[in-house]
């Protein structure tokens, strides 16, 4: 098992850096969004991508030191979720996504972390699942990819731009199916949780 650190440890403080730097990512993009500027795009996809990145930094981290700790473990979604929505919204904003994509992931992240606080309440844990896990990937790959997309467009790739955009498009929706099914599995499995036993 592993011990009960302090609040700053190494990997509290890189999830903490990768929450603060989310508005950095924010106004970077949109200051890249008209005109098109290809420094700014292509920092907005640096940027976006070091984030993502992290995620993974933070959790090796924390289990490579034995530093996992409660307030780690409350932030570190949050800031998965914070990630997601900016980059969604900024897209929102561009027209790159429509809103039913924002909204259908946007409810199932509500709805999923209502149902762990009703199951924490009883003392019951529902971990991420594989399924929840390929959603996340799938997610954040296909945002990455509007990123670079844009960064090509910026840069005079266009073409490259188109196709790469094409690609991240048709991850989008496939994040979105894995949202929903992902969403209905942890309802099944959890349904004692709602329903009773």
């Amino acid at each position: 098992m592993a011990a009960e650190k302090g609040v700053w440890t190494l990997a509290n403080i890189v999830t903490c850096v990768r929450i603060a730097f989310i508005p950095v990512f924010m106004l970077v993009a949109a200051a890249a969004d008209g005109p098109v500027d290809a420094p700014l795009a292509v920092a907005a996809f640096v940027i976006y991508v070091t984030l993502s990145l992290t995620d993974k930094v933070d959790g090796y981290l924390a289990r490579s030191r034995n530093e996992i700790t409660d307030f780690g473990k409350f932030l570190d979604p949050i800031a998965d979720k914070l990630l997601v929505f900016s980059a969604l919204l900024m897209l929102l904003d561009r027209g790159e996504v429509g809103v039913w994509v924002v909204f259908v992931i946007l409810v199932r992240e509500f709805l999923v972390s209502a149902l762990r606080m009703v199951a924490a309440s009883t003392g019951e844990v529902i971990a991420a699942d594989s399924l929840g896990k390929a959603k996340t990937a799938v997610t954040m790959v296909s945002l990455c990819g509007y990123y670079l997309a844009f960064a090509l467009y910026a840069v005079g790739l266009v073409d490259f731009g188109i196709q790469i955009g094409f690609v991240s498009w048709a991850l989008m929706i496939a994040a979105v199916v894995l949202t929903v099914v992902s969403g209905v599995q942890y309802f099944w499995n959890a349904r004692h949780v709602v329903f009773g036993r």
